[in-house]
């Protein structure tokens, strides 16, 4: 059995394995998508790059996936060459499939930058417009980031938690997710607003936030309020309002 260094510790190799192996069975993860045991390698991906030195050779990168042990040979597998050629492996392969999420997970756990991740949005300002013109609380804007034009929030918490330029989005680019009472919008990783939720006074589900709840009754202050203020979702109000006119035709039978 042929003995080889691995990131300075020596250690006695199977000749017949390949190194990919031999440094997984020492706990040390490489990152390898096309590679597996049963099937010969093929160095397709290249993301499995390792630094191999050999006797009085200068260091090369080498495919783990493909190279076998030989005696004195040294494999290293935390050096900047290494990471250069692991950064080329993954954003080559993230020009094939640029909304692969395996992808960019495993780069980032393998400590590789992938810039910034696609969004899928379309630069159309839907979003942009219907929060100025529609809603009112102009939470959004263009930015231009080294070179490239993205949708941001604008500062100061304009956002209102409405869910109106998610609803809009042609793409799906905006996401807004309900989770423990809060209500987050946001776009690629980038948080647009966080608002608290209220709750509906008939069912106790949360369904709006203050700030939204704020902006109807300012906009709504001018017409006449005939009725008692609640707080009921859409589901509730509709339901109640539903009751409210069944039983007012019941009393005119």
């Amino acid at each position: 059995m042929p003995e080889i260094i691995v990131n300075n510790q020596q250690i006695q190799a199977d000749a017949d394995k390949h190194v990919i192996d031999i440094l997984r069975e020492q706990g040390i993860e490489v990152p390898a998508l096309c590679y597996h045991p049963a099937l010969t390698p093929a160095g397709e991906c290249k993301l499995c790059a390792v630094e191999a030195v050999y006797p009085d050779k200068p260091a090369q990168i080498k495919l783990a996936c493909t190279l076998k042990p030989t005696e004195g040979l040294e494999i290293r597998t935390d050096t900047e060459q290494v990471t250069r050629a692991r950064t080329t492996a993954f954003r080559n392969l993230a020009k094939y499939a640029p909304e692969s999420a395996i992808i960019r997970r495993l780069a980032e756990k393998h400590g590789i930058d992938m810039g910034a991740p696609p969004d899928e949005c379309i630069r159309c300002r839907l979003c942009i417009r219907a929060c100025k013109e529609l809603v009112g609380a102009d939470a959004l804007k263009i930015e231009r980031r080294e070179g490239v034009r993205y949708v941001a929030p604008k500062s100061g918490n304009r956002c209102i938690g409405c869910g109106t330029c998610a609803a809009i989005c042609p793409t799906g680019a905006i996401a807004q997710r309900d989770e423990n009472g809060l209500r987050v919008i946001s776009i690629r990783d980038e948080i647009i607003g966080q608002n608290p939720l209220l709750t509906c006074e008939s069912c106790g589900r949360y369904f709006a936030t203050p700030k939204f709840l704020s902006r109807i009754e300012a906009r709504t202050e001018d017409h006449p309020h005939l009725k008692e203020h609640h707080r009921y979702c859409p589901t509730c109000a509709k339901l109640l309002s539903d009751r409210i006119k069944s039983a007012s035709r019941m009393k005119k039978i």
